[in-house]
This record gives C-alpha cells, sequence and structure tokens, in this order.
C-alpha cells in the first residue's frame, strides 16, 4: 500500500485543527484548544487510489501547532534563520516534523492580515528548505464561521503568488474545499508513485 505523509502549517489560531478534522473526517472539536506539539491523522480517502489497480493509499495527516513561543520575541537566537517572523513554541521539533513528509499544506486565517506576513515563513521552512516542489504545496486561505467569505485577491509574495491557493469556509460551502482536498491528495500520490518507479528503475540498472 502506499503511504504518505502530508503536514498541515500555519499560524496559531488560522483553523488547522477544525480543516484536519473536516478533511480527514475525524471527531469534531467544538472548542478551540491550540493544537500542542504536533497530532497525527492516520486516513485513507476512497476517491484517491495508486496505479491500474486502485490500490488503496494510506495517508498521514501531521496537524502542527503554530503557537507562537511566549517568550520567543525577545530571544534572538530564536528568530534565526528558521524563523524570522515569530517564534513559535515548537520549533525545536520541525526537522523531525519535516522528515520523509511528501506534502505541505499551510492554512492561513483569510481575515487576518498578520497571517499573510507569517505564511511566507512557513513556506520557506517547509517547503523550500525541504526542497519540495511548489506542486506539493497548497494554500488555504480559511475563512471562520461568521467571518463571510470574501474570495477578494490577496496580496501574496512572489513565492507565495505561484501556489495553487484555495478558499474554504465549512459555512456556506463545505464541499468545494473537500474537492479540492482530494485533487490535492491525487497529485501528492502521482508524486510519491513516480518517485517509487524512478527508485526501482536505478536499482535495476
Amino acid at each position: 500500500m502506499l503511504k504518505a505523509k502530508i503536514l498541515f502549517v500555519g499560524p496559531c489560531e488560522s483553523g488547522k485543527t477544525v480543516l484536519a478534522n473536516f478533511l480527514t473526517e475525524s471527531s469534531d472539536i467544538t472548542e478551540y484548544n491550540p493544537t500542542q506539539g504536533v497530532r497525527i491523522l492516520e486516513f485513507e480517502n476512497p476517491h484517491v487510489t495508486s496505479g491500474d489497480k486502485g490500490t488503496a493509499c494510506e495517508f498521514e495527516l501531521w496537524d502542527c501547532g503554530g503557537d507562537p513561543n511566549p517568550t520567543g520575541r525577545n530571544q534572538k537566537h530564536l528568530t534565526s534563520a528558521l524563523n524570522p517572523v515569530l517564534p513559535c513554541r515548537f520549533e525545536s521539533c520541525w526537522p523531525a516534523l519535516m522528515k520523509d513528509s511528501h506534502g505541505v499544506v499551510i492554512v492561513f486565517n483569510a481575515d487576518t492580515p498578520s497571517h499573510l506576513k507569517e505564511i511566507d515563513m512557513w513556506y520557506s521552512c517547509f517547503v523550500q528548505q525541504q526542497l519540495l516542489q511548489d506542486t506539493q504545496c497548497l494554500l488555504i486561505a480559511h475563512h471562520k464561521p461568521g467571518s463571510g467569505s470574501d474570495k477578494g485577491n490577496l496580496s501574496l509574495s512572489p513565492p507565495l503568488n505561484k501556489l495553487k491557493l484555495v478558499h474554504s469556509n465549512l459555512e456556506d460551502d463545505p464541499e468545494e474545499i473537500r474537492v479540492e482536498f482530494i485533487k490535492y491528495l491525487k497529485s501528492i500520490v502521482n508524486s510519491v508513485s513516480e518517485s517509487r518507479d524512478r527508485e526501482e528503475m536505478s536499482i535495476i540498472t
């Protein structure tokens, strides 16, 4: 069975855990609690298979906490090369989180201006430093209940404006993000399959 590891990252209070629960059909959390470190959700999707035989795929979705370090603002060593914007309480765990990951989903609150600045850092650390392709990354502009669903142009920086951007509003149009996420999973499966095929060919030759 093909297995893929996908990271869910982004600023604190962006809606990562609610989205992760919805997209993996996990139990709902009714009140907000910042994710402590990482939460791993294992799931399969009946719409996503591998190969001609339609073999099922197993996904690990790593819901990574974005909670800022309460003491980090005054510690210059924490705002170093890894994280030049805002220290994260769980930054020391990031190398372990990134290991062997196949895709990165960056979630941000579309109604919080500071998040637009922070997602540059998440992209740099989790996509560029891992040498992942832009096709392995998905940007989700999440709209929380009651915030409306304004999909106006977001002022994204040049590296980010090349990425696939989708809007999510679980209150008004939950199916839109579900469909887009399935498309993303299929692209990840194709990427993993091609990589595995290349490795097998290199062994044979």
